[in-house]
């Protein structure tokens, strides 16, 4: 049987496919991009094993998705974990809540890179959030996931649509520090033997498959941030109805490009109702800047509302000195992605691009001053309150 296994790396062939995207980056002939690149590959080569070996849709188990790789652009505020499953079986999720901002639950096709289609429409999407939910006063609750809903079924239901192989599942925090992530566990109700060992040809069709996931997923990555910049150049927000797998969000996305000596001041409105809100910086590839041991995220918790009822964020090399930092982690070109959700309207923010020296002439006269040691005391609560988070 050895003898009819090829060399490891024969298998491995694909992941020269997603060097050859540094094409489709921003500064292709820079070599710090081609390291960057690099490393990227290596972050989502890495998740692949979460995705082919740890569990499948007859023994289904929570997995990490992208939160300790920072690859495709998570969610600082999201916890998210990935689990397979299939639209002929039926699942239970069960556990208790904790006391997490909220808890989202979807059901979609494939990920980037799995088997399956990618779908852009919804038709494979349906979810729900913690607000959906019955949950008793002990904070425990249970949810179905099923195609049909049973007849007489009065619990908690989340549909399993024809197609839908995945279910996503975000603890969505706002404050860090004091909030508890859920535990939970999920199911199969149906009758399945028991996990197999896996046959080598099974083996080595997933290692092909882990090597064939990173060029997926920059493909289509780097194709969107391109699309953005082509639709409304740099340093613009471009309007956006995207909601993703969750129906109650919408995502608001930009490309930002400063020199040492700039600042870009983020401005908007915000929706009288907003349940949730944040932005983040990315990185040139898509994938989130540092946002551990850096501030490139805030969120409605943690963002310092100004006088006039408007948020300004300053987005610079340097910390200026103010509220609402977003570090790009030493990168001067990126994208930065807010999101509004379950909010009453969806305003649309601006950038400015001013001399750094000057932040304070465009920044509303009462804009409070922040001290290197307030600074630095910011930072160390939010690597504290990050290390408490499952992100493994």
């Amino acid at each position: 049987m050895a003898s009819d296994i090829a060399p490891l790396f024969d298998y491995l062939g694909d992941l020269q496919k997603a060097v050859d995207e540094i094409q489709n980056t921003w500064r292709p002939d820079d070599p710090a991009y081609r390291a960057d690149v690099y490393r990227q590959i290596m972050m989502q080569f890495s998740y692949g094993y979460f995705a082919f070996f740890h569990a499948d849709a007859e023994h289904p188990d929570w997995a990490p998705l992208w939160n300790p790789v920072f690859t495709l652009q998570p969610n600082p505020d999201d916890i998210y974990l990935y689990c397979p499953i299939r639209d002929d079986l039926t699942y239970r999720i069960s556990g208790s809540r904790g006391s997490v901002y909220m808890i989202t639950f979807n059901t979609q096709a494939a990920l980037p890179g799995l088997p399956g289609p990618i779908d852009h429409t919804g038709e494979f999407y349906s979810d729900l959030d913690d607000g959906d939910l019955k949950i008793d006063p002990d904070g425990n609750f249970e949810i179905l996931l099923s195609r049909e809903k049973p007849a007489g079924y009065e619990g908690n239901w989340l549909q399993i649509k024809r197609g839908a192989s995945v279910l996503m599942t975000r603890y969505r925090s706002y404050d860090w520090l004091n909030e508890l992530d859920p535990q939970m566990s999920i199911e199969c109700l149906d009758p399945v033997p028991p996990k197999k060992r896996l046959s080598p040809d099974e083996i080595l069709s997933r290692i092909k498959q882990m090597a064939a996931m990173p060029h997926a997923a920059t493909s289509l990555f780097y194709g969107m941030q391109n699309q953005v910049k082509a639709n409304v150049g740099v340093n613009v927000f471009e309007p956006s109805k995207y909601l993703g797998a969750l129906s109650r969000q919408i995502y608001i996305p930009a490309v930002f490009d400063l020199e040492d000596d700039e600042a870009l001041i983020l401005e908007t409105d915000l929706p009288k109702v907003r349940r949730y809100w944040n932005f983040q910086l990315d990185d040139p590839y898509f994938n989130a800047c540092e946002y551990v041991y850096r501030l490139s995220h805030t969120n409605g918790h943690y963002a310092k509302v100004a006088s006039d009822g408007r948020f300004y964020g300053v987005i610079s090399l340097e910390d200026p000195g103010v509220p609402n930092w977003l570090d790009p982690a030493g990168y001067k070109q990126g994208t930065i992605y807010g999101r509004w959700y379950d909010c009453d309207s969806h305003p649309l923010p601006t950038l400015k691009r001013v001399k750094f020296a000057d932040l304070r002439d465009h920044l509303p006269a009462d804009t409070p001053s922040v001290t290197p040691e307030e600074r630095a005391e910011e930072l160390r609560l939010r690597v504290k309150a990050a290390q408490r988070r499952r992100r493994w």
